[in-house]
């Protein structure tokens, strides 16, 4: 019996813990090739690609894409297609959190979080969408939360980031 998903890359922003990984997982054990991204110890992130690539009998990859920056992210999409294939299904995962009143709410929480949350979502799925749109097929999933729809008290940026996703898919 083939997998149901053999022959087939994922790429996975924001998996190297958490929903991230468990999308991965899920992923692997469809068959899929897997591109995992995200921040944590190498040898941790080692052993989860080696878990990940026995999981699908297929690949996986790791890249360290800081979701801040658009040119890291394309860099990640091109690593992907070189040695994984072209992404058919792009997960964007990648989050951060930081809660204060909106008065105390330093300015670098608010651009990074936006950045990791929106942009890099926006970011992810331009340098991923030719390939899928070349191959006539592919899936782009955003993660979303209770946030994409009803906010929460000191949560500014992680509410209006949240809120776009939802706009954004």
């Amino acid at each position: 019996m083939t997998a149901r998903l053999s022959g087939k890359t994922a790429l996975i922003t924001g998996s190297t813990s958490g929903i991230g990984l468990g999308f991965a997982h899920a992923l692997a054990a469809a068959g899929a090739s897997v591109m995992i991204n995200g921040f944590g110890d190498d040898a941790a992130i080692a052993a989860e690609v080696g878990a990940l690539a026995a999981k699908s009998g297929a690949g996986a990859r790791y890249h360290g894409a800081d979701m801040t920056k658009p040119a890291e992210i394309r860099d990640m999409v091109a690593d992907c297609t070189q040695h994984l294939g072209t992404p058919d299904i792009l997960i964007n995962n990648a989050g951060i959190q930081h809660v204060a009143p909106v008065d105390e709410f330093p300015d670098d929480k608010w651009d990074a979080v936006l950045a990791i949350i929106l942009s890099s979502a926006f970011h992810t799925t331009k340098a991923a969408l030719p390939g899928m749109k070349a191959k006539g097929w592919g899936r782009i999933i955003n993660t979303g939360s209770m946030h994409s729809l009803v906010a929460s008290p000191y949560k500014s940026a992680y509410n209006a980031a949240k809120h776009g996703i939802a706009g954004l898919t």
